[in-house]
């Protein structure tokens, strides 16, 4: 793994995760992040945690330069303070509306795969099962 100061676990299959990591991707100036394609078929999850694919693919996973796992609307709020837009995730963690944001992105990271037209997180546990073994 990187020695950067967060590695961000993603879904590369996914339309929206890929957009939202090219977006975070083209603003790290200072290359402090480094992105894992957890859909690549050779995402070793012995190399990030022990965060195991479906862990990761349930949610989006961050690792610090410290080894603290962050996941979740916290993923995203470290990502966008190392890239100069932490104004942007702030509110995601005020008091009041913290539990909002946390509930909203729980609900998402259920429903993704079907706004993204992904096959559901078993089925595409499924199917790593079989390309694993193949």
């Amino acid at each position: 793994m990187d020695k950067k100061k967060l590695t961000l676990l993603f879904d590369g299959g996914c339309p929206l995760c890929q957009r939202e990591i090219s977006f975070i991707s083209s603003r790290d100036k200072l290359n402090n992040i480094s992105f894992v394609d957890i859909d690549a078929p050779d995402y070793d999850s012995g190399l990030y945690c022990g965060i195991s694919y479906r862990e990761a693919m349930g949610r989006i996973h961050g690792i610090t330069d410290k080894g603290d796992i962050v996941k979740d609307v916290q993923a995203f709020r470290e990502a966008y303070s190392l890239v100069g837009l932490g104004w942007f995730y702030a509110p995601t963690s005020w008091p009041l509306l913290r539990p909002l944001f946390d509930k909203f992105y729980e609900i998402w990271s259920h429903w993704r795969f079907n706004v993204t037209g992904r096959p559901s997180l078993d089925q595409l546990c499924k199917d790593r099962e079989l390309t694993i073994n193949k």
